[in-house]
């Protein structure tokens, strides 16, 4: 009798897993998280201007990240603040770096 194959991953994980990388799955977005990785914390105006693009793109952009919880804003003063809810984001981006340009 044969074995039954499955994977290890449940479908709540993998659906997860597929809507996170789905945020991420873009140019701008794989370079903001590129800079927060490198600066910590970011207010959209640095972002945008960093970027060249315009303020409404990098919100636009920064909430899809937000709402999947790859980045969190805290709030000092009048600014947001964006940063990464964890490095291991970063991981992700080095790891498409190694698979594709090495």
């Amino acid at each position: 009798m044969k074995e039954s194959l499955q994977s290890r991953f449940d479908v709540d994980f993998l659906e997860i897993g597929t809507e996170v990388l789905r945020a991420i799955a873009h140019p701008i977005r794989l370079t903001i998280i590129d800079l927060l990785y490198k600066n910590d914390k970011l207010s959209v105006t640095e972002i945008y201007e960093s970027l060249n693009i315009e303020q409404a793109i990098a919100s636009h952009h920064l909430r899809i990240l937000k709402d999947k919880r790859v980045v969190a804003a805290r709030r000092e003063g009048k600014k947001s603040y964006y940063y990464l809810r964890s490095t291991d984001f970063y991981k992700i981006i080095t790891a498409l770096e190694d698979l594709f340009m090495k």
